[in-house]
């Protein structure tokens, strides 16, 4: 009888319940979830994109066709379609526009090879003809883009406002695009050439009125900070005032701080009061002797300082938010000071009008004609709360695109007249190389075919018969022909029409686009821990919080 084989012990090498998956199902199921996500937004590609009204766990809903915003609101838990979301918001801090096209080409280059994984083609000819393909794609732009002449100032500030209005054209305010292509060039022109730091426009949200009454402040406007009573007779408007900027508290210390003091006699209690009051007034008129005539501080400024800044014809501000002091520093010059004492005319600055205005329910303080100003404020109008913050959202956009303009003036036409140029080019290239190369890069080119055809669509145009149309312009040589929305025709040459945008958009949306599909092809397994399903609940707080939490402040410790 033949003996039988030793029996096999189980390894157990993972905790028990964690699911692992691998092979080619993995892959198509990974390539099915980032399907599933450019569907959610191809339809808010171009300028007859549609918006998304997203509302979260709190019941607050937003209104938007921004990219990497609807991709950062949904909160996608796919391990691999989180990679769509990253480049999304890569492409928006680097370039700030081009988010929808950057997941939408993703998503496509893998569509196009799905086919080619499931007949047993290796992922890693296809990564290889991908990225064959994108080097081929990024000369070929760098090749055929028009660079913008700087020296002539009129003919620069021209590009800009066409790149802006191109970026605007896809948004909700596309009706108001040439006001707000004005405010965004003039903001960004605003800044500091060398720097181009965009944290120092500052955007202020006033509900009411409409679109048309938003307005851009060559210096800086913020939100009137707490005041008390005496705030009310203080100066409101003031022509060339030093301005004095503070992180210092100017209000009496006795109601916060919890000290105990054991006095013998009445008098001695008096001299402390005497002694608080004393610290306080050497302060005011330490400020006072400055000649400064706007006071500003981080820190709360007390109803004892107001009063006695009212009595002096001065002007003063506390709690003013550190962003906002810090933009007014940039634009009216000077620093901020954190004493009182030994403060000389070079850490003041000055602007040339200052005033405290109303607009719409609030009232803001406004710093204006200011001679080094490297920073501005947008301040804009609007009906729904929702709809000013889908304008600021777009207005970010924008100055992102014009930003990078400033930096670097190449462009190329847009409404898909650059994706049709290079698919046609790489299409010419692949036909000369034998092997399955040539089908991955042929499938790169029909890939980068979506953003016209998704303009198309999204349009309600015939995509199929303007595809054809496009095609045979670009087969005679008509690089700069892409798709019009607005006219009978479908088509029209884009960069006659203005229709432009930065080359760095699309290069950096093709690189990005490019990595993201080879990262996806290159996964074949996915191991899941069973603890990662399990809400996380955070940290215990340590015992005894919520007791000191809910004590008063300022009554110092139970005596025992």
């Amino acid at each position: 009888m033949q003996r039988g084989l030793p029996m096999q012990p189980t390894v157990v090498l993972l905790k028990e319940g964690t699911d692992t998956s691998q092979g080619k199902p993995q892959l198509l199921s990974n390539i099915s979830a980032c399907l599933a996500i450019a569907e959610t937004l191809a339809s808010t590609l171009g300028p007859r994109g549609m918006d998304k009204l997203i509302v979260n766990e709190r019941g607050e809903a937003q209104i938007t066709n921004d990219g990497a915003t609807i991709l950062k609101l949904l909160d996608i838990v796919h391990p691999a379609a989180r990679t769509l979301v990253d480049i999304a918001r890569a492409q928006d801090a680097e370039v700030g526009d081009g988010t929808t096209s950057v997941v939408l080409l993703a998503a496509r280059l893998l569509k196009e090879v799905r086919n080619y994984i499931e007949e047993g083609v290796s992922p890693h000819i296809i990564m290889k003809g991908f990225r064959k393909a994108s080097e081929l794609a990024i000369e070929h732009i760098k090749s055929v883009q028009i660079t913008v002449d700087k020296s002539d100032p009129e003919q620069f500030r021209s590009l800009l406002l066409k790149c802006a209005s191109t970026s605007m054209s896809s948004k909700l305010i596309h009706s108001e695009k040439p006001f707000f292509s004005n405010m965004v060039v003039e903001a960004v022109q605003c800044l500091d050439e060398e720097d181009l730091n965009e944290n120092l426009i500052g955007v202020k949200k006033v509900p009411g009125g409409g679109m048309q009454d938003s307005l851009l402040v060559r210096g800086v406007a913020f939100k009137k900070t707490f005041t008390y009573a005496g705030a009310e007779q203080q100066p409101k408007s003031f022509r060339n005032p030093l301005i004095l900027s503070l992180n210092v508290e100017l209000e009496l210390k006795a109601e916060k701080d919890n000290a105990e003091v054991r006095v013998e006699h009445v008098s001695d209690y008096q001299a402390i009061v005497d002694a608080e009051w004393e610290i306080i007034y050497r302060k005011l008129e330490a400020i006072e002797k400055t000649g400064a005539k706007v006071v500003l501080s981080k820190l709360p400024i007390g109803d004892l300082a107001t009063q006695w800044f009212a009595d002096r014809d001065i002007f003063c501000a506390g709690r003013v938010p550190a962003d906002d002091l810090q933009r007014v520093v940039q634009a009216v010059g000077g620093s901020i000071q954190s004493t009182c004492s030994d403060i000389k005319r070079e850490h003041l600055g000055t602007c040339g009008f200052f005033e405290e205005k109303q607009i719409g329910g609030e009232r803001y303080n406004l710093f204006t004609e200011c001679t080094k100003a490297k920073t501005c404020t947008l301040v804009l109008r609007g009906g729904a709360e929702q709809f000013i913050e889908e304008v600021e959202r777009s207005l970010h956009d924008a100055i992102m695109v014009v930003k990078r303009a400033v930096k670097n003036g190449d462009i190329v036409a847009g409404g898909g007249a650059i994706e049709l140029d290079i698919a046609s080019r790489i299409r010419q290239h692949a036909l000369s190389i034998p092997g399955k190369l040539q089908m991955v890069m042929i499938a790169f080119a029909k890939a980068l075919e979506v953003i016209p055809r998704q303009i198309c669509d999204n349009a309600g145009l015939d995509s199929t018969d303007i595809m054809n149309k496009l095609r045979v312009k670009h087969a005679n040589g008509e690089k700069w022909y892409g798709v019009d929305v607005d006219g009978p025709e479908g088509i029209r040459n884009n960069l006659d029409a203005f229709v432009w945008e930065p080359s760095l958009v699309k290069v950096n949306a093709i690189n990005s686009a490019t990595e993201a599909a080879c990262l996806i092809l290159s996964v074949d397994e996915t191991v899941r821990a069973p603890q990662s399903e399990a809400q996380n609940p955070g940290p215990r707080a340590p015992p005894g919080t919520a007791q000191r939490a809910l004590r008063g402040r300022g009554r110092g410790m139970p005596r025992r």
